[in-house]
């Protein structure tokens, strides 16, 4: 039995065990990656309220069963509420001696990129930025060397001529400025954990937005009071809010609008490794805002290297939020339409006895 546990955990594509009510009872770990949901928070919940198939199946599903026989479906696009639908394979199978329960696996396209338990960064994306960082000192010195030129220049020019030279030397700073974006990606550093109160955490964030570039928002606290310690490095968490505030106060423009920040505590939330190994990640903390929502477009890869939905933006800052997460175990999720966007951080609680340092 334990044999048969290991290999369901250890299966690579999301997997479900579903009765002959088409009710989920287990879920391996690929699955809980695909749903961003824990086992025991879908035991029991219909499959298909959970997982949204561009195909009609319940008949077919259905005969399957009745005939004890296996039903294969190719190229169907297969969504949750959590993701964006990517194309996928579905193999549906019986249960061997245990009628009417069927075990459904579904195998994406792209199970590389989209199967990883914490949002890490994708190889080829590292290899992209590893070579950036690599090239970004010898691209800074020339470009250091245009721009003072351009203002020399500038010293001798008509208003004209200025124009361009204004330009010149405004692009190269926004050159350096992506150029450093990449180095700090590359040089961040392992996080300095330790016990932190995660609220002293948002109301620092809270108060800066206000501050500068949330000016225009109304920022909502809706904090659980009793949320225990969470263990991570305050600076590095502290940079991962503001980014994400930051990212709602611009998408909302210059009408303005409200930020919710939601905290509390979830027991059961787990993440699990293909290995069958996993931690508890119960302290939740939700970025909500009223703006536009993600561009659809962008939705499966917002947490990848250079992806982004802004104009000329870098597609770093999201990026760098993911891999602060990932580096405290944690866990990060997006949900986004018009109207309500939820960023959802998950992180693991300080070992018991030990008291905040810092935050």
């Amino acid at each position: 039995m334990n044999s048969d546990k290991s290999i369901w955990a250890s299966l690579p594509i999301p997997a479900f065990l579903i009765d002959s009510d088409d009710r989920i009872t287990d879920v391996n770990s690929a699955g809980e990656g695909f749903l961003n949901a824990s086992a025991r928070s879908v035991q029991d919940v219909p499959v298909w309220d959970l997982i949204a198939v561009d195909a009609p199946l319940e008949e077919a599903l259905q005969r399957a069963r009745l005939n004890g026989t296996p039903l294969f479906v190719n190229d169907v696009d297969v969504g949750t509420g959590n993701r964006a639908p990517l194309q996928c394979a579905l193999q549906i199978a019986p249960l061997v001696n245990h009628p009417g329960m069927m075990i459904l696996m579904i195998s994406p396209r792209e199970l590389a990129g989209r199967m990883t338990q914490s949002h890490s960064v994708k190889s080829a994306a590292q290899s992209a930025i590893g070579m950036a960082e690599m090239l970004a000192h010898e691209i800074k010195n020339p470009l250091a060397g245009i721009t003072g030129a351009a203002q020399l220049l500038s010293m001798s020019l008509s208003q004209e001529d200025l124009e361009l030279t204004d330009l010149i030397v405004a692009e190269s700073r926004r050159i350096v400025k992506l150029l450093e974006q990449v180095e700090q990606f590359g040089n961040l550093s392992a996080p300095d954990l330790k016990p932190v109160n995660i609220h002293d955490v948002l109301d620092r964030a809270r108060r800066s937005a206000l501050l500068g570039f949330g000016a225009h928002m109304r920022i909502i606290e809706d904090y659980d009071p009793s949320l225990p310690l969470a263990y991570g490095d305050p600076d590095q968490l502290l940079q991962v809010v503001l980014n994400l505030l930051k990212n709602a106060s611009e998408a909302a423009g210059d009408v303005g609008g409200d930020i919710r920040i939601h905290t509390y505590f979830e027991h059961s939330f787990r993440l699990r490794r293909s290995d069958g190994s996993g931690h508890s990640l119960p302290l939740q903390i939700e970025i909500i805002d009223d703006g536009p929502g993600l561009p659809d477009a962008i939705k499966a890869d917002i947490f990848d290297p250079f992806v982004s939905g802004k104009e000329n933006g870098t597609g770093l800052g999201l990026a760098l939020v993911s891999k602060i997460i990932s580096d405290h175990d944690g866990w990060i999720s997006v949900t986004s339409v018009p109207g309500r966007t939820v960023f959802r951080l998950s992180l693991p609680r300080a070992p018991r006895g030990e008291a905040a340092l810092g935050g």
